[in-house]
């Protein structure tokens, strides 16, 4: 199968990075990188624990997270289907990774460093919005950031094809299927947009 099972063999199939791919990476949030990250309303966490990996899509319809100061981001945790994969994982290994993307953009931000969570009552209110609260705050301690290569979302063309979702599967379909009809697809598909509005905070 031609595997490549060592670094010195990976390694034999590319070039060295380029310096723009080296230099670009910090250890805080410069000031470009905070107002890139400022505006982003849509990220993906990626975790790790004894199970294994975990990614979760986190937005909010205003910056996804804050910026405390240039080593720290808060993330607050919305509601969402209570399966807390990703928070079980930060409890056990706080090792974590952030994508942002903001719509339109081709660039990417990453920031890897470490997680944890927290209740106190005055990083919960910094969220508030008509009396409603998340649950809890990650706080994110910056090990990197750096602006990740465009060339996926160009090949993808990801913001300009237009809405590429047509005839894609419900969630409810996939719900009948995997449940062998257990599940009603189309009922579930029927109540979710009353659903979501009625429990987005």
């Amino acid at each position: 199968m031609h595997w490549i099972d060592s670094e010195e063999g990976l390694a034999a199939l590319y070039n060295a990075p380029p310096e723009a791919a080296v230099v670009k990476v910090a250890r805080r949030l410069t000031p470009a990188y905070e107002s890139w990250i400022a505006r982003s309303r849509f990220c993906l966490l990626s975790t790790v624990g004894p199970e294994g990996t975990d990614c979760s899509p986190r937005g909010d319809d205003r910056p996804v997270v804050q910026v405390p100061d240039p080593g720290t981001l808060l993330l607050p945790d919305w509601r969402g289907n209570n399966r807390i994969d990703s928070l079980r994982n930060i409890v056990r290994d706080g090792r974590l990774s952030l994508a942002f993307m903001v719509a339109g953009s081709n660039t990417v931000m990453r920031v890897n460093g470490r997680g944890r969570l927290s209740t106190d009552p005055e990083l919960l209110a910094r969220f508030e919005r008509e009396g409603t609260l998340p649950k809890l705050v990650i706080v994110v301690a910056l090990d990197e950031v750096y602006s990740q290569c465009a060339r996926a979302l160009i090949r993808s063309r990801l913001w300009r094809d237009g809405d590429c979702a047509e005839g894609l599967p419900s969630v409810g379909q996939m719900l009948a299927e995997i449940t062998e009809g257990a599940i009603n697809g189309a009922a579930y598909d029927a109540e979710w947009p009353g659903r979501a509005a009625k429990t987005m905070w």
